[in-house]
């Protein structure tokens, strides 16, 4: 009798946290409508994103969470005068998708999310950055599976010699971009997602 007290509060446990929000950890983005891009040769000198740098996410459903990401993409950001970050935009190849379980990789490229096949690429295109409290605030339009909208969210940015850092963690909601498919009725996939930058760039050659 012993032994069930001690194990049931640890199944019980374990259970509350395989159904935790990994987004709940996460700052969540403020999505508006697409807004008018600023000309990129206005706004700086060309970094060129660079082998090493990362783009994934975590999606989750009542039972758990998978991690996933982008093997293939492009882009540059521009920097001013000072070595502030002033614009940028980013090109991602969606069949590079990966996720930590094959069957989910290939369901992903599929009509019910990404759409690969009507949809082979999605963009980011920064619309605005500005200082905060913690670093930065970058909005940008954010283009996936054929929807546009408008993003803002918290990041960093930082500039050490030739080499230009951004990161940013934070979270969007699928169905703003199309993406509804719910999954099971038992084990139903949740709105939010949490997308991941860690990316670093150089001088233009």
């Amino acid at each position: 009798m012993k032994a069930t007290t001690i194990i049931a509060p640890s199944l019980i446990a374990a259970a509350l946290v395989s159904c935790e929000n990994p987004a709940d950890k996460t700052a969540d983005a403020t999505t508006t409508d697409a807004v008018e891009a600023p000309s990129e040769s206005a706004t700086g000198a060309k970094y060129v994103i660079a082998d090493g740098s990362t783009i994934s996410f975590v999606g989750s459903k009542v039972t758990g969470s998978h991690d996933g990401g982008f093997k293939s993409f492009t882009g540059s950001f521009s920097v001013d005068e000072s070595g502030e970050v002033t614009g940028g935009t980013i090109s991602i190849d969606m069949d590079s998708t990966w996720s930590d379980a094959e069957k989910l990789t290939g369901h992903l490229k599929s009509e019910d999310f990404f759409h690969v096949e009507e949809h082979p690429e999605s963009t980011f295109t920064v619309t605005q950055v500005e200082k905060s409290d913690s670093g930065y605030s970058i909005s940008g339009n954010l283009k996936l599976r054929g929807v546009e909208k408008n993003i803002t969210f918290p990041a960093t940015a930082s500039k050490d010699g030739d080499t230009v850092k951004v990161q940013a963690e934070f979270d969007i909601n699928r169905k703003d971009w199309g993406i509804v498919y719910a999954g099971k009725a038992d084990d139903l996939i949740r709105d939010e997602v949490v997308i991941k930058f860690d990316l670093t760039a150089s001088p233009e050659a």
